[in-house]
């Protein structure tokens, strides 16, 4: 329905959905067991690449044929990597008390760094969406070609996305009560009043915005590494969440930045979502699709009719349905979250950003269970 999961390469595709899948969970509990851990993975090694990033580009471990330097150039990888990373060092100052960590005010952070996250997104999503109308003079849809070299077909479901992201923002509550986990480490940072309310509408969410601007990777980053952080917190890891999140994430931008041909062109590269439709029965992979794009992008055609003569040169059909469907959803799911919060906030008579809003829930209690208050 959603991923055209059916070529010769299925099998391969659905291993290397789970290879990413596990590891995730493995890397994410390296990092947030020991402060060792995660100084390892969200510190020293986030320094060691920073240092292969600038002399890649000033021609070391091959120059511009280096992977890196070569398919994840565009600025929007790096933003992710960092932005994530400097999520994850903040969220180990609140729970291990470093620093500025301990001080009342820094408990804004995580709602502050998510936020700012979201908003990203939000313009990413009406940059398509402008794009789309610039071309077609409408918003039913036409294709442009990013500097990630993706082709993407913008139109009207950006725009409901988008609102649902902006929703999204002020569907988080309780966002100064936050706590370390009450374990020998202190391995969480447990944020009690972020329960399945929130988890549920953000990852409908942030799928839908995977899925329509970065359809090529989103069996990955879209799949894999949303349900990475969700299974966690709903099996041992109640309350911490958002810091699962944070890590997962910066965890898999440090990976595809440094070997993209995992997701681009090896035997795991990622399924194509039903968006390109016809695409696998035409032969066409997800390498072919990033060539045919840079090289529209590189020439100044990106946001041109001339992108969407390509795609159809290719055999490519657009089939935005699913698409529409769960922009749809998003939004749905996100106003269903936020008329909750409002309605529990009224019978409180509490400020639900300032105060917990959900206690009495099974989610809320269970995660303020293992919090050191």
């Amino acid at each position: 329905m959603f991923f055209q999961l059916y070529s010769d390469h299925a099998a391969m595709q659905l291993i290397g959905w789970v290879l990413v899948f596990c590891g995730l969970i493995i890397m994410n509990e390296i990092g947030r067991r020991t402060k060792a851990g995660g100084i390892t993975v969200f510190v020293i090694i986030p320094c060691v690449l920073t240092v292969y990033f600038i002399l890649a580009h000033l021609g070391l471990f091959g120059g511009k044929a280096n992977p890196t330097v070569a398919y994840m150039d565009g600025w929007f990888h790096y933003f992710k990597l960092y932005a994530a990373d400097i999520g994850c060092v903040g969220f180990m100052m609140i729970k291990y008390k470093w620093g500025i960590g301990k001080e009342k005010w820094f408990a804004w952070f995580p709602w502050f760094i998510v936020a700012a996250n979201i908003m990203i997104a939000n313009v990413s999503d009406m940059e398509s969406a402008i794009a789309a109308a610039s071309i077609s003079g409408n918003l039913k849809g036409a294709w442009w070609a990013s500097n990630e070299g993706v082709f993407i077909y913008g139109g009207w479901w950006n725009v409901v996305n988008a609102l649902a992201g902006l929703i999204n923002i002020f569907c988080m509550t309780g966002c100064i009560h936050l706590y370390a986990s009450r374990d020998k480490n202190k391995s969480d940072m447990i944020w009690p009043d972020m329960t399945i309310w929130f988890i549920l509408a953000y990852d409908v969410w942030n799928f839908e915005y995977t899925y329509l601007n970065l359809p090529t990777h989103t069996w990955y980053c879209g799949v894999a590494l949303l349900l990475a952080p969700t299974f966690a917190n709903a099996f041992w890891n109640k309350g911490a969440w958002i810091q699962n999140r944070a890590n997962t994430l910066a965890i898999w931008c440090m990976w595809a930045q440094v070997v993209p041909a995992f997701q681009l062109s090896s035997k795991f590269a990622a399924a194509l979502p039903t968006v390109y439709g016809g695409a696998t029965d035409a032969g066409v992979t997800t390498m072919d699709l990033y060539e045919k794009a840079i090289a529209l992008y590189n020439s100044g055609a990106g946001k041109t009719a001339a992108v969407g003569e390509t795609i159809s040169a290719m055999g490519i059909t657009a089939d935005p349905r699913m698409q529409g469907f769960v922009a749809i959803l998003a939004i749905a799911i996100n106003v269903v979250c936020l008329t909750e919060i409002i309605k529990r906030s009224v019978k409180l008579g509490k400020n639900p950003y300032s105060n917990d809003v959900f206690v009495g829930t099974k989610d809320y209690e269970l995660a303020l269970e293992r919090a050191e208050q």
